[in-house]
Protein backbone atom coordinates (compact mmCIF):
# COMPACT_ATOMS: atom_id res chain seq x y z
CA UNK A 1 0.00 0.00 0.00
CA UNK A 2 1.48 3.34 -1.03
CA UNK A 3 1.48 6.46 1.09
CA UNK A 4 -1.10 8.00 -1.26
CA UNK A 5 -3.57 5.16 -0.81
CA UNK A 6 -2.98 4.51 2.92
CA UNK A 7 -6.08 4.85 5.07
CA UNK A 8 -5.72 7.91 7.26
CA UNK A 9 -6.72 7.63 10.94
CA UNK A 10 -9.63 9.69 12.21
CA UNK A 11 -7.44 11.01 15.01
CA UNK A 12 -5.38 14.14 14.23
CA UNK A 13 -1.86 13.44 12.97
CA UNK A 14 1.21 15.65 12.79
CA UNK A 15 4.96 15.85 12.47
CA UNK A 16 7.39 14.75 15.19
CA UNK A 17 8.07 18.43 15.94
CA UNK A 18 4.33 19.14 16.38
CA UNK A 19 3.98 16.08 18.59
CA UNK A 20 6.93 17.15 20.76
CA UNK A 21 5.57 20.66 21.25
CA UNK A 22 2.19 19.27 22.33
CA UNK A 23 3.88 16.68 24.53
CA UNK A 24 5.91 19.30 26.37
CA UNK A 25 2.75 21.28 27.13
CA UNK A 26 1.10 18.11 28.41
CA UNK A 27 4.19 17.35 30.51
CA UNK A 28 3.73 20.58 32.45
CA UNK A 29 0.12 19.63 33.19
CA UNK A 30 1.23 16.13 34.24
CA UNK A 31 3.83 17.59 36.59
CA UNK A 32 1.23 19.87 38.13
CA UNK A 33 -1.08 16.88 38.64
CA UNK A 34 1.79 14.98 40.32
CA UNK A 35 2.49 17.91 42.64
CA UNK A 36 -1.21 18.17 43.43
CA UNK A 37 -1.32 14.45 44.11
CA UNK A 38 1.58 14.80 46.55
CA UNK A 39 -0.29 17.56 48.37
CA UNK A 40 -3.44 15.43 48.59
CA UNK A 41 -1.44 12.52 50.00
CA UNK A 42 -0.11 14.81 52.74
CA UNK A 43 -3.65 15.99 53.51
CA UNK A 44 -4.81 12.36 53.80
CA UNK A 45 -2.04 11.66 56.27
CA UNK A 46 -2.89 14.82 58.23
CA UNK A 47 -6.49 13.75 58.88
CA UNK A 48 -7.29 13.25 62.59
CA UNK A 49 -7.28 9.65 63.78
CA UNK A 50 -10.51 8.20 65.15
CA UNK A 51 -10.18 5.64 67.93
CA UNK A 52 -11.94 2.32 67.28
CA UNK A 53 -13.50 1.13 70.54
CA UNK A 54 -15.96 -1.33 69.02
CA UNK A 55 -14.87 -4.96 69.10
CA UNK A 56 -14.89 -6.52 65.62
CA UNK A 57 -14.17 -10.22 65.06
CA UNK A 58 -13.03 -11.78 61.79
CA UNK A 59 -12.59 -15.28 60.43
CA UNK A 60 -9.09 -15.58 59.01
CA UNK A 61 -6.81 -18.35 57.81
CA UNK A 62 -5.17 -18.16 61.24
CA UNK A 63 -8.50 -18.50 63.07
CA UNK A 64 -10.77 -16.04 64.87
CA UNK A 65 -9.17 -12.61 65.18
CA UNK A 66 -9.72 -9.00 66.11
CA UNK A 67 -9.17 -5.92 63.98
CA UNK A 68 -5.79 -5.54 65.68
CA UNK A 69 -4.92 -9.10 64.64
CA UNK A 70 -5.37 -8.17 60.99
CA UNK A 71 -2.29 -5.94 61.32
CA UNK A 72 -0.16 -9.11 61.59
CA UNK A 73 2.37 -7.44 63.86
CA UNK A 74 2.71 -4.27 61.80
CA UNK A 75 1.60 -0.75 62.73
CA UNK A 76 -0.45 0.07 59.60
CA UNK A 77 -3.34 -1.75 57.97
CA UNK A 78 -4.95 -1.16 54.57
CA UNK A 79 -8.29 -2.91 54.15
CA UNK A 80 -9.78 -3.42 50.72
CA UNK A 81 -13.56 -3.78 51.11
CA UNK A 82 -14.04 -6.50 48.52
CA UNK A 83 -17.61 -6.90 47.21
CA UNK A 84 -18.37 -10.52 48.06
CA UNK A 85 -21.68 -10.72 49.88
CA UNK A 86 -22.82 -13.80 51.79
CA UNK A 87 -25.21 -14.72 48.98
CA UNK A 88 -22.73 -14.25 46.13
CA UNK A 89 -21.49 -17.31 44.28
CA UNK A 90 -18.28 -15.48 43.25
CA UNK A 91 -16.53 -12.18 43.88
CA UNK A 92 -17.38 -8.90 42.14
CA UNK A 93 -15.82 -8.51 38.68
CA UNK A 94 -14.49 -5.02 39.37
CA UNK A 95 -13.08 -5.91 42.78
CA UNK A 96 -11.49 -8.98 41.20
CA UNK A 97 -9.78 -6.84 38.56
CA UNK A 98 -8.45 -4.51 41.25
CA UNK A 99 -7.31 -7.42 43.46
CA UNK A 100 -5.38 -8.99 40.58
CA UNK A 101 -2.63 -6.50 41.37
CA UNK A 102 -2.40 -7.24 45.10
CA UNK A 103 -0.11 -10.28 44.97
CA UNK A 104 2.72 -8.31 43.39
CA UNK A 105 2.98 -5.47 45.89
CA UNK A 106 1.62 -6.97 49.14
CA UNK A 107 5.12 -8.22 49.98
CA UNK A 108 6.59 -4.76 49.44
CA UNK A 109 3.99 -3.20 51.72
CA UNK A 110 4.63 -5.88 54.35
CA UNK A 111 8.30 -4.92 54.36
CA UNK A 112 7.38 -1.29 54.85
CA UNK A 113 5.32 -1.86 58.02
CA UNK A 114 1.99 -2.02 56.14
CA UNK A 115 -0.37 -4.99 55.94
CA UNK A 116 -2.83 -5.21 53.07
CA UNK A 117 -5.90 -7.33 53.76
CA UNK A 118 -9.15 -7.80 51.88
CA UNK A 119 -12.34 -8.08 53.96
CA UNK A 120 -15.70 -9.37 52.75
CA UNK A 121 -19.01 -10.47 54.28
CA UNK A 122 -19.00 -13.88 52.59
CA UNK A 123 -18.05 -16.79 54.85
CA UNK A 124 -14.40 -17.79 54.89
CA UNK A 125 -14.83 -21.09 52.95
CA UNK A 126 -16.27 -19.12 49.99
CA UNK A 127 -13.40 -16.66 50.13
CA UNK A 128 -10.82 -19.43 50.29
CA UNK A 129 -12.30 -21.26 47.31
CA UNK A 130 -12.44 -18.10 45.19
CA UNK A 131 -8.95 -17.06 46.28
CA UNK A 132 -7.62 -20.44 45.16
CA UNK A 133 -9.43 -20.14 41.83
CA UNK A 134 -7.93 -16.71 41.20
CA UNK A 135 -4.43 -17.72 42.29
CA UNK A 136 -4.24 -15.06 44.99
CA UNK A 137 -2.13 -15.27 48.14
CA UNK A 138 -2.85 -11.96 49.93
CA UNK A 139 -4.68 -12.09 53.31
CA UNK A 140 -8.47 -12.16 53.07
CA UNK A 141 -10.71 -12.12 56.13
CA UNK A 142 -14.43 -12.70 56.54
CA UNK A 143 -16.49 -10.19 58.52
CA UNK A 144 -19.53 -12.46 58.36
CA UNK A 145 -22.01 -11.79 61.15
CA UNK A 146 -20.36 -8.54 62.26
CA UNK A 147 -21.16 -4.84 61.86
CA UNK A 148 -17.80 -4.01 60.29
CA UNK A 149 -18.98 -3.55 56.69
CA UNK A 150 -22.12 -1.70 57.78
CA UNK A 151 -20.23 0.64 60.10
CA UNK A 152 -17.86 1.60 57.29
CA UNK A 153 -20.77 2.22 54.89
CA UNK A 154 -19.93 -0.45 52.35
CA UNK A 155 -22.91 -2.71 53.09
CA UNK A 156 -26.62 -2.25 53.72
CA UNK A 157 -29.21 -4.61 55.10
CA UNK A 158 -32.24 -5.67 53.10
CA UNK A 159 -34.40 -3.53 55.39
CA UNK A 160 -32.18 -0.48 54.82
CA UNK A 161 -32.36 -1.10 51.10
CA UNK A 162 -36.16 -1.19 51.19
CA UNK A 163 -36.30 2.08 53.14
CA UNK A 164 -33.83 3.73 50.73
CA UNK A 165 -31.56 6.67 51.23
CA UNK A 166 -28.53 4.81 52.57
CA UNK A 167 -25.13 6.47 52.88
CA UNK A 168 -22.28 5.79 50.48
CA UNK A 169 -19.25 7.86 49.53
CA UNK A 170 -20.06 10.44 52.24
CA UNK A 171 -23.53 11.31 51.00
CA UNK A 172 -27.04 10.01 51.20
CA UNK A 173 -27.90 8.24 48.01
CA UNK A 174 -30.94 6.59 46.49
CA UNK A 175 -29.03 5.31 43.49
CA UNK A 176 -28.26 1.95 45.05
CA UNK A 177 -31.73 1.53 46.52
CA UNK A 178 -34.19 2.61 43.84
CA UNK A 179 -34.36 -0.77 42.11
CA UNK A 180 -37.73 -2.01 40.84
CA UNK A 181 -39.25 -5.43 41.47
CA UNK A 182 -38.31 -7.66 39.87
CA UNK A 183 -34.81 -6.18 39.59
CA UNK A 184 -33.45 -5.74 36.07
CA UNK A 185 -30.76 -8.04 34.77
CA UNK A 186 -27.20 -6.81 35.10
CA UNK A 187 -24.06 -8.59 33.84
CA UNK A 188 -22.09 -7.96 37.03
CA UNK A 189 -24.75 -9.23 39.42
CA UNK A 190 -25.34 -12.26 37.18
CA UNK A 191 -21.59 -12.91 37.14
CA UNK A 192 -21.78 -13.13 40.93
CA UNK A 193 -24.71 -15.54 40.75
CA UNK A 194 -27.23 -13.18 42.31
CA UNK A 195 -29.86 -10.57 41.48
CA UNK A 196 -29.11 -6.85 41.30
CA UNK A 197 -30.67 -5.96 44.66
CA UNK A 198 -28.67 -8.59 46.50
CA UNK A 199 -25.53 -7.62 44.61
CA UNK A 200 -25.85 -3.94 45.58
CA UNK A 201 -26.12 -4.65 49.30
CA UNK A 202 -22.32 -4.72 49.20
CA UNK A 203 -20.19 -1.91 47.82
CA UNK A 204 -16.49 -1.32 47.14
CA UNK A 205 -14.09 0.77 49.18
CA UNK A 206 -10.86 0.85 51.13
CA UNK A 207 -10.01 1.93 54.64
CA UNK A 208 -6.75 2.64 56.45
CA UNK A 209 -5.98 2.01 60.11
CA UNK A 210 -3.03 2.52 62.44
CA UNK A 211 -2.13 0.62 65.62
CA UNK A 212 -0.44 2.71 68.27
CA UNK A 213 -0.12 2.06 71.99
CA UNK A 214 -2.29 -1.03 71.65
CA UNK A 215 -5.18 1.06 70.23
CA UNK A 216 -6.54 0.87 66.68
CA UNK A 217 -7.41 4.14 64.96
CA UNK A 218 -9.28 4.70 61.70
CA UNK A 219 -7.38 7.16 59.51
CA UNK A 220 -8.93 7.17 56.03
CA UNK A 221 -11.59 5.63 53.78
CA UNK A 222 -12.45 6.10 50.12
CA UNK A 223 -15.11 4.70 47.82
CA UNK A 224 -16.38 4.60 44.22
CA UNK A 225 -14.09 6.61 41.88
CA UNK A 226 -11.77 7.16 44.84
CA UNK A 227 -10.55 3.63 44.15
CA UNK A 228 -9.37 4.48 40.61
CA UNK A 229 -5.79 4.91 41.73
CA UNK A 230 -5.76 1.36 43.11
CA UNK A 231 -7.04 -0.11 39.83
CA UNK A 232 -3.80 -0.78 37.97
CA UNK A 233 -5.59 -1.75 34.75
CA UNK A 234 -7.10 1.72 34.44
CA UNK A 235 -3.76 3.44 35.06
CA UNK A 236 -2.35 1.63 32.03
CA UNK A 237 -5.44 2.27 29.90
CA UNK A 238 -5.28 6.00 30.68
CA UNK A 239 -1.91 5.97 28.90
CA UNK A 240 -3.02 3.85 25.95
CA UNK A 241 -3.82 5.56 22.60
CA UNK A 242 -7.60 5.12 22.95
CA UNK A 243 -7.76 5.42 26.74
CA UNK A 244 -10.36 3.43 28.63
CA UNK A 245 -12.53 3.31 25.50
CA UNK A 246 -15.49 2.06 27.55
CA UNK A 247 -19.15 1.83 26.62
CA UNK A 248 -20.13 0.15 29.85
CA UNK A 249 -18.56 -2.66 31.87
CA UNK A 250 -16.42 -4.86 29.60
CA UNK A 251 -14.02 -6.63 31.93
CA UNK A 252 -14.24 -10.22 33.15
CA UNK A 253 -12.37 -12.29 35.69
CA UNK A 254 -8.89 -13.05 34.40
CA UNK A 255 -9.71 -16.74 33.91
CA UNK A 256 -12.87 -16.03 31.88
CA UNK A 257 -11.64 -14.13 28.82
CA UNK A 258 -10.93 -17.16 26.71
CA UNK A 259 -14.43 -18.51 27.30
CA UNK A 260 -16.35 -15.64 25.73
Amino acid sequence: MTEATAIQPKHPTGTREEWLAARLKLLEAEKELTRRGDELAQRRQALPWVRIDKEYRFDTDEGDGSLADLFRGRSQLLVYHFMFGPDYAAGCLSCSAIADGFNGFVVHLANHDVTLCAVSRAPLPKLRAYKQRMGWTFPWASSSGTDFNFDFNIAVTEAQQRRGGSEYNYRRTHGFDAIPDPPPRHPHSEACGTDLKTYLRDRPGMSAFVLEGGVVYHTYSTYARGLDGLWGMHQWLDRAPRGRNEKGPWWLRHDEYGAR
